[in-house]
């Protein structure tokens, strides 16, 4: 095309960035550099026998380490250019780049966090293969153009004459047609040249006229001052196939006018018809469709589609019920054009569009639903409109010249809050017509939250000309959006040509690195431009241009939409540019390797379409056949990935995908081990690990390090693409079964596979500090994206104990069932195993504090970039991919992310998130089915045993009870309100008076046991439970205790084997010998907590304790606070109990509402930390009383405080 002609002129073959090389990728952020850590570098020189081997600060510049090099390597640097060096990364075809820091590569950072050793190769820039390189050879214009057709509808390429080539120049029709009057050959050549225009835009011609039939139209009318409404006459549709025509009747033709996605009207229909036959099948109608909607109300974007629908013809002999199903209206075919073309004119009376399979000049060519055509034989529908005397243009007006700005705080307070909480919904899907009503009127106020212009643009009421001013005004004195936020007016829902631009403008400020994240979505934002040659398209050609890296991405990903048979010839033209403007090389290189993905395929179809006795890998032939021709070639999932042979074996899985070792061009480095997967779609796994991929981007920036395995993955087509493999790591289903079968179900295998591979203390500690963070990135970014179907051969583990996910089949909540059950019923998968690594054992720790608060931290700053990830998975509904198709999808990662929760709250609920994992429903099962396959069998014991016994007694340890006696009763709270008994217990030896508590619930329980083995004559009968009113009132409490005196009377006065039974099941069971008396335990430990106040409101964040005292046995316990005084108690809350251990963790919120500001100098918070017991009081395990005055409490305050016996609390 003329637009990728200039492109490729613009850019010299002598620029640096066209050199040919694969450049490192660099992320230039502080968080990057490593300022201060110290790299060990080895260099190998072709010069010297011996590496060298150098010790650099991570902010050291490429070219100085080039530098330091040259001194050992030459005796005199006179004359030595350090430009006319570079380094060259073992193993990859790629390039430090010099004028960087180290520590700015990705290929560094990748080192640094694996512990890899970083190995450089010095060469000279002219010993460097430039086989990729941009010459003037492979940039002239000549043959290649030639090979690829100019797109349609917009206008001839330069240099064409006035004819086109369209019309010969032969003698005898010159002669033929000068013998006619001037007004007649005029007349005759717009009548030929109609014609060829329309032969050209029927069948996408690779030639177009030079100039328009018609060519008497040449006065120009506004748009926005044509009042008449839209109206066209539908003729017919042609060239029906016949299946159509013997399988259906009743056609018509629905057409409907809309912009961004939404129907400006309701759709109108033509009348039903059938098919004729003349010379060929067609269905007229020859009806005038009249749109309700004057041209001057129409935006400049507005699409027009028509639709073929057609009820189907029931079989003979069928039932009248299945007519009457087969009867519904089925749509055959479609086509959507736009109602102006690229030079702004509509297309009146012959249209111009822009699109897939177009609209044709007077005439439509269609979609196909049902039928599988080729492009020539698709159906086209013939739309006439009137012919008048002027063409219509739509100019896009001026910005309006007065556009205020106003501070947001000079709104009243309740609109501020209103309208903060319309734009803390980070998205445009879900405003609710009131939103919209609200953020259009308060738009002035808005220009202090820049990301909230997409919210605004989708609230103007209309984009129809008189309406444009002040959308533009808006558009033009808005704040620079970042990149970022600047992606989500890319979407379809803004088709605005002046919205997309500004969009644009703004984006070109990304890195290459950060064009390469979002690359995937920017090629399905070309979809959504209503015109080819656009701001988008010159952009990304642009940028591929100048990089190698961008420009092989960009070909595969455009080469994978040519897939979509909407879009196909869309990116068929865009695919023609990339390489009219890339170079021979280039183009000889995307060639190389789309012949060895397409002889991949072939061998891993056969490979798996064999029968597995009998499977094996006969077809290498053909690829070693290809390596022998082409020498070698650079792999689709990276430039630099360059490989001269292979070695290839197959998985035994149900895919059965090919498992490749390729050898590696360079001698310095190991072969690249790669799985090549056939009948899989694996853009749903590029997709994923693109997510996971900017999450790792923002936590590092964050100076969060996760320690995220991210492989590539991509995808050469419909069902196959490449997966690298990860070396040095295992499923976690092969370390588990080295413990047995039921290696699953056990604690230990994880820990004791680490131990194995890390035999130090200090590798050990390494790797379990590598898992902590990694499985803590991998829960959030799991929960986040939905990820399902996970088990334990689609997690893997490194030998550094780096955990990461594979085979993302499943996302966004789409979970395989078993009839109506989730197969994935925990939010995540986080196991007792992975907690044993992190615990260290199997009993909570103070490392899993540092886990749950790195999943939080993770979570809440991935919640701040939920605009981000909103806009990137809604660029892709478009994609195909079945599992994000529609907003429900994109509600999953909405719901997930919780875009209105405060911080507080969000880290309490992803703390509820962790202990739902970890005490899941399929986790409890896996416990159980582990305590069957240890359980050792003993002989049985037929006593009855209670379930609140404590141990077990017996009459010569304990004594025979003399009496008993019920003294009073308590109110209890814990665990759930009520009244408990004080009951005195007498012993004859040794003569002793102990004290216990019991319930009503418990002596019930006894009565039970004791129906087991007497007759019921033998008992006294028991009280009943039964009451009318609140049965644990006090008065009720007082009269059962009368009765249960009564009870226990009878028991011990009963018969002879009663009574010993008694003092064998009730003594030796149910009082224990224990005093009563508030136990007081053994005070000690911290308690970290988050105290902040705002809006009148006192926040206690209630987060962990470490190093609680038990007496042998973990508590249970829980955190009680006061905001003293307060001799009401009125004050008091309470977190939830935490069960068996030193190490509990809560993050919990515990508010103070209506606190003034004044009294907090005056209050005092009073914290306890209780374990919870079922039989006595609640122990006191620690308290801290913290002065609210000592405390700078306009900012957050976090930290720990030590636990003591009301001691003073210090952070």
């Amino acid at each position: 095309p003329a637009s990728a002609c200039s492109l490729r002129s613009g850019y010299s073959t002598k620029d640096y960035s066209l050199t040919g090389f694969v450049w490192s990728t660099v992320n230039l952020s502080p968080e990057h550099l490593g300022h201060g850590i110290s790299l060990k570098v080895t260099v190998v020189c072709d010069s010297m026998q011996e590496p060298l081997t150098f010790t650099c600060d991570c902010s050291s510049t490429v070219d100085l380490l080039i530098y330091q090099t040259l001194c050992y390597t030459y005796d005199e640097l006179l004359g030595i250019d350090v430009d006319d060096f570079v380094l060259k990364l073992c193993g990859l075809e790629e390039f430090l780049q010099n004028k960087h820091a180290l520590g700015s590569h990705e290929y560094i950072q990748h080192c640094r966090k694996f512990d890899i050793d970083i190995r450089l190769h010095l060469m000279k820039r002219k010993a460097v293969r430039s086989d990729l390189a941009r010459t003037v050879s492979s940039c002239s214009r000549g043959g290649t153009e030639s090979q690829y057709r100019r797109p349609p509808h917009q206008g001839p390429a330069c240099g064409e004459g006035r004819w086109g080539g369209i019309i010969p120049d032969h003698p005898c029709f010159m002669l033929h047609l000068c013998s006619l009057t001037e007004k007649v050959v005029e007349t005759l050549t717009a009548a030929i040249l109609d014609l060829v225009e329309l032969y050209c835009n029927t069948f996408n011609a690779d030639f177009q006229t030079a100039v328009h039939g018609n060519r008497k139209h040449h006065l120009s009318q506004e748009a926005c001052l044509l009042t008449c409404p839209l109206s066209f006459t539908v003729y017919a549709t042609h060239r029906i196939p016949i299946t159509w025509a013997t399988s259906y009747e009743d056609f018509y033709l629905s057409c409907s006018l809309t912009h961004g996605g939404k129907e400006l009207c309701s759709p109108l229909q033509t009348r039903k018809a059938h098919v004729y036959k003349y010379l060929f099948h067609l269905i007229i109608w020859d009806q005038q469709i009249c749109f309700p909607i004057q041209v001057n109300r129409l935006p400049r974007e507005t699409l027009l589609s028509a639709t073929l629908y057609a009820v189907p013809i029931p079989p003979p002999g069928s039932s009248s019920e299945t007519n009457k199903q087969r009867r519904l209206p089925e749509a055959l075919g479609w086509v959507t054009t736009p109602l102006f073309n690229f030079r702004q004119y509509v297309h009146l009376p012959c249209p111009h569009p822009l699109g897939t399979k177009d609209v044709l000049e007077g005439g439509y060519c269609m979609h196909q639903l049902s039928c599988d055509l080729k492009p020539m034989g698709s159906p086209g529908a013939s739309i006439d409109f009137p012919a008048s005397a002027f063409n219509v243009t739509f100019t896009s007006p001026p910005a309006a010249e007065f556009s205020p700005k106003y501070e947001f705080r000079s709104l009243g307070k309740e609109d501020q809050r209103k309208l903060k909480e319309v734009m803390q919904k980070e998205s445009l899907y879900w405003l609710t017509d009131t939103d919209r009503k609200r953020l259009w009127e308060k738009r002035y106020y808005c220009h202090e939250q820049p990301g909230s212009l997409p919210l605004l643009l989708t609230s103007a009421p209309s984009w129809e000309w008189a309406c444009l001013p002040d959308i533009y005004a808006l558009l033009k004195q808005w704040t620079y959006m970042n990149h970022q936020d600047a992606l989500g007016l890319l979407h379809a829902t803004f088709p605005d040509q002046e919205v997309r631009r500004t969009a644009v403008h703004w984006i070109d400020s990304m890195s290459d690195a950060e064009l390469l994240d979002y690359l995937p979505q920017l090629v399905q934002a070309l979809k959504y431009e209503c015109y080819l040659d656009s701001p988008l398209v010159r952009f990304l050609m642009k940028r591929a241009i100048c990089d190698l890296r961008i420009t092989h991405y960009f070909f595969w990903l455009l080469k994978d939409g040519l897939k979509d048979s909407q879009f196909s010839i869309r990116y068929q033209y865009l695919l023609a540019a990339l390489l009219c403007c890339c170079g021979k090389g280039l183009r000889e290189e995307f060639d190389r390797q789309c012949c060895l993905v397409n002889t991949l395929a072939k061998l891993a179809q056969q490979v798996r379409e064999a029968a597995p006795s009998s499977r094996q890998v006969d077809g290498l032939a053909d690829v070693k056949q290809f390596f022998s021709t082409n020498g070698s070639c650079r792999l689709p999932l990276s430039p630099s990935l360059l490989v001269k042979g292979i070695d290839c074996s197959y998985f035994n899985s149900n895919a059965v995908p090919l498992k490749l070792s390729f050898q590696n061009v360079d001698a310095l480095g190991e072969n690249i081990r790669v799985i090549f997967k056939c009948g899989d779609d694996l853009r749903q796994d590029m997709l994923t690990l693109q997510m996971i991929r900017i999450m790792n981007k923002i936590w590092v920036q964050e100076g969060l390090d996760m320690r995220m395995v991210i492989f590539r993955c991509f995808s050469t087509g419909r069902g196959r693409g490449m997966v690298e493999m990860i070396p040095n790591a295992e499923t976690l289903r092969k370390i588990q079964v080295e413990h047995g079968v039921t290696g699953s179900f056990k604690d230990r295998p994880l820990a004791d596979w680490l131990q194995k591979h890390n035999l130090t203390e200090d590798e050990y500690e390494k790797a379990v500090e590598n898992f902590i963070y990694s499985c803590a990135g991998c829960c959030v970014a799991t929960y986040v994206l939905g990820i399902c179907d996970r088990h334990n051969d689609n997690i893997m583990l490194k030998t550094t104990g780096h955990m990461f996910h594979i085979d993302f089949g499943r996302f966004l909540g789409h979970a395989q069932m078993f009839g109506n059950i989730k197969r994935d019923r925990a939010p995540f998968v986080f196991t007792s195993d992975m907690a044993y690594v992190i615990n260290g054992g199997d009993k909570p720790s103070s490392r899993f504090h540092d886990f749950v608060d790195l999943c939080c931290q993770a979570y809440n700053l991935i919640r701040k970039h939920t605009h981000l990830f909103l806009n990137l998975l809604g660029l892709m509904l478009s994609c195909g991919i079945p599992e994000l198709s529609d907003l429900e999808d994109l509600k999953y990662v909405y719901d997930a992310l919780r875009p209105q929760d405060s911080e507080a709250d969000a880290t309490t609920y992803f703390t509820r998130l962790i202990e739902s994992s970890l005490g899941s429903v399929a986790t409890k099962l896996n416990f159980f089915i582990h305590n069957l396959a240890q359980m050792k069998f003993t002989g049985s014991d037929t006593r009855p045993v209670l379930s609140f016994a404590p141990r077990v007694h017996t009459l010569k340890t304990s004594g025979r009870i003399r009496d008993v006696f019920l003294c009073r009763h308590e109110k209890v709270f814990s665990p759930s309100k009520g009244y408990t008994y004080i009951v005195k217990v007498q012993r004859e030896s040794p003569c002793e008076v102990t004290y216990v508590q019991r319930t009503f619930e418990e002596f019930q329980e006894l009565h039970n046991k004791l129906r087991l083995i007497f007759p019921s004559s033998h008992l006294p009968s028991f009280p009943s439970r039964f009451v009318i009113g609140r049965s644990r009132g006090e008065a009720m409490a007082d009269r059962r205790k009368e009765e249960l005196n009564g009870y226990i009377w009878h028991l011990i006065h009963s018969a002879p084997e009663v009574a010993e039974a008694l003092c064998t099941i009730s003594v030796l069971y149910l009082f224990p010998d224990a005093t009563w008396s508030r136990p007081i335990g053994k005070v000690g430990g911290e308690v970290k907590l988050s105290i902040s106040y705002k809006n009148n409101k006192l926040f206690i964040m209630v987060m962990h304790i470490r190093g609680l005292v038990g007496d042998g046995n973990d508590p249970d316990p829980y955190v009680k606070i006061y905001l003293l005084p307060d001799p009401q108690k009125t004050t008091k809350r309470k977190t939830k109990v935490a069960r068996k251990t030193c190490n509990p963790t809560y993050n919990e919120m515990l508010v103070y509402d209506g606190i003034p500001k004044g009294d907090l100098q005056q209050r005092e918070l009073r914290l306890s930390v209780l374990s919870e017991e079922s039989f006595w009081e609640n122990i006191l395990l620690g308290e801290v009383c913290i002065k609210l005055r000592d405390l700078d409490l306009t900012q957050e305050k976090m930290g720990w405080f030590e636990l003591g016996s009301r001691s003073q609390g210090t952070m």
